[in-house]
């Protein structure tokens, strides 16, 4: 393990302060020792590739967990492929396509690992992990091995019911017999399709919020005037405006506070309350 480990500058934001301890297990069953051992007050937070985290500038409380390559396996079993949390969504896609299992190319369009896809049921170009999803292996916060169903988990839009202090371990999704070049097609059309809309090449979370029912958020942020917008070093994305972006100099208190006034202000013109979907960790201000 280490002390006050610099893990805002593993986030795609490349902002936040440290964590109190930073732990990098070597396999399930000493992450289930560590859990089972850890007293139950002490926070246990889990890391994955941080794209869709942002790290207040306090840093994080507590143990954060960040999952080695040995929780990122990946095999195929027919029509079901079975993947470790660390996995990440765009190699498991990969995977999926040289199997010439279809079903599974939207993760391709998904900026993260499958531990972090199921506990958020990640989405993207009209499929979501509710729609593929066998089961989940999680520990639980006392470190007991438990397997849940999709309907175990009561997926709704961009939310699982996790037990609490819960993580993810691996997953089994299931997808359907298809053909390697249509897969291949789809999966280029989703990459390109990103590359046009989204600013792939930025210090950004990623979707800062949910899309509200029947209606798409970047298009409630342009209308409230907020294309472009900027606090500090911190600023909503010209390109794509559910994008906050780190311009360089940036804090995760301007990042979190220039997404709040965006919120403010799309209230303010269309009555819509946006809700977060970047999860903001850790204490707010310098003060470790």
């Amino acid at each position: 393990y280490e002390v006050g480990a610099d893990i805002g500058a593993m986030t795609w934001f490349r902002v936040g302060g440290p964590a109190d301890v930073l732990l990098r297990p070597k396999d399930v069953d000493d992450l289930a020792a560590f859990l089972a051992g850890c007293p139950i007050d002490i926070p246990v937070t889990v890391l994955g590739v941080g794209s869709n985290l942002l790290v207040r500038d306090g840093g994080v409380a507590g143990v954060v967990v960040r999952l080695p390559k040995s929780f990122a396996g990946i095999a195929v079993d027919g029509l079901r492929l079975h993947a470790g949390a660390a996995a990440l969504d765009i190699t498991v896609a990969a995977k999926a396509r040289d199997a010439s299992l279809a079903g599974l190319e939207f993760l391709r369009g998904i900026p993260g690992t499958i531990g972090g896809a199921v506990a958020m049921n990640a989405g993207a170009y009209g499929c979501e992990i509710a729609d593929v999803l066998e089961s989940a292996e999680i520990l639980t916060r006392q470190g007991a091995r438990q397997r849940l169903s999709a309907g175990d988990l009561a997926f709704a839009y961009r939310q699982a019911r996790l037990p609490e202090g819960a993580i993810v371990i691996a997953a089994t999704l299931r997808g359907r017999r298809g053909r390697y070049a249509a897969i291949a097609a789809e999966m280029q059309r989703i990459a390109a399709e990103r590359e046009q809309s989204q600013p792939l090449r930025t210090r950004t979370g990623g979707s800062t919020f949910k899309n509200p029912p029947g209606a798409k958020a970047w298009a409630l942020i342009d209308a409230a005037g907020c294309r472009g917008l900027a606090r500090g070093g911190a600023q909503v994305s010209e390109k794509h405006c559910n994008f906050l972006i780190n311009t360089g100099s940036a804090s995760a208190e301007d990042l979190e506070m220039l997404g709040e006034t965006v919120r403010a202000r799309v209230a303010a013109q269309s009555g819509v309350t946006l809700e977060w979907e970047i999860r903001r960790i850790g204490r707010r201000g310098g003060n470790a």
